[in-house]
């Protein structure tokens, strides 16, 4: 079923990168560019299951299920202007690619073509006003996530509750928001359209934890992203937070730590002496490839991958749960649970 899912998905992005085929190709190009990139395609899976879940009509559940993926990928290429990101899925970034403005620019169309998407979706008018209403409230979640993402790069230091509550705007309630999205389609009532939105709610929080883990400790060939990019932008991951409150307690750690976390998040790093090299008199420029595996030393002495590990598990139980409330059978269940729990164990 997943696979039949998955190859219905492609097909129907295939037809849309066709659609896509316009002038000025320096506008379009770069969306064809996006949705070439592949992926696991995820959030419209998530759309599809939804839907099977309660027995309702798959093909119903089609065009807001590229919806989502567009609006996904609208948020990546934005996302990688601000975080100045080289690499996604293992190819340069439409910004990189092309230039920040087209990036922009292409990123908004992508946003439009979302809407018009849901639009063309032959759903009961009261369905259709529901699922508008739960992907508008998604729309500016994502955004206060982001907007909070951006805050947080300004400050030194941020609490590890203010770091759930971002990712779970910016990560977490696009997943919650596919499988509810894909419930009503399904013919879900109220109860278990809330529940299957906190299974995927928390799922999605255990996700982003896992793509945090895999930043530092993942293979860059099959997380298709650059190894330590988290590190090198200073990035507030739970990883870093949890380092800075166990090296609070170590003065040592504590100073080598925030001295790495305090030069300027970009790979071309300025000459800054280590904590051992200041002690022993010498000065030292550090580059990228350094500073990446001096904090990653810092991580593995204050056992953080152990600790991010327990984490992913705590959120993916509290899915579980919601999940369970779900009223639908056993066996069915089983189905999605299985595919997510699956997405939980990508390789580090």
């Amino acid at each position: 079923m997943i696979k039949k899912f998955q190859d219905t998905i492609a097909e129907e992005i295939e037809k849309l990168s066709v659609e896509l085929s316009l002038p000025p190709a320096e506008l379009y190009d770069p969306i064809r560019y996006t949705l070439a990139m592949g992926g696991k395609r995820i959030r419209p899976l998530l759309v599809m299951m939804g839907c099977d879940l309660f027995g309702g009509k798959t093909d119903d559940a089609i065009a807001p299920a590229l919806a989502v993926e567009l609006f996904h990928n609208f948020t990546l290429v934005h996302d990688d202007i601000m975080d100045n990101a080289p690499l996604r899925r293992n190819k340069v970034t439409v910004h990189s690619k092309w230039n920040t403005p087209t990036a922009i620019l292409s990123g908004d169309v992508m946003m439009v073509k979302a809407y018009q998407l849901l639009c063309r979706s032959k759903l009961p008018p009261h369905v259709f006003d529901s699922v508008l209403s739960v992907f508008n409230d998604m729309a500016i979640k994502v955004c206060e996530g982001q907007q909070w993402d951006v805050n947080y790069e300004q400050l030194h230091r941020i609490s590890i509750p203010q770091y759930f509550k971002m990712i779970e705007l910016k990560t977490a309630v696009l997943l919650a928001t596919c499988l509810k999205i894909g419930a009503l389609i399904g013919g879900a009532g109220k109860e278990d359209a809330k529940n299957i939105y906190e299974f995927g709610k928390n799922t999605g929080i255990a996700f982003q934890l896992q793509d945090d883990l895999l930043d530092v400790y993942g293979d860059e060939e099959k997380f298709g992203k650059q190894k330590g990019g988290d590190i090198l932008s200073n990035k507030k991951t739970f990883l870093l937070l949890k380092a800075m409150d166990i090296a609070s307690s170590n003065q040592y750690l504590k100073e080598e730590l925030e001295q790495w976390m305090t030069l300027p998040p970009t790979p071309e790093l300025r000459s800054q002496p280590s904590l051992s090299a200041r002690l022993s008199g010498e000065r030292g420029a550090k580059d990228a490839a350094e500073k990446i595996e001096a904090v990653t030393r810092i991580y593995d002495f204050a056992n953080i991958k152990k600790i991010t590990e327990e984490e992913i598990n705590s959120y993916h139980t509290k899915a579980v749960e919601s999940f369970e409330k779900v009223y639908v059978s056993a066996e069915k269940k089983k189905v999605l649970l299985d595919f997510t729990s699956m997405l939980l164990k990508r390789e580090v």
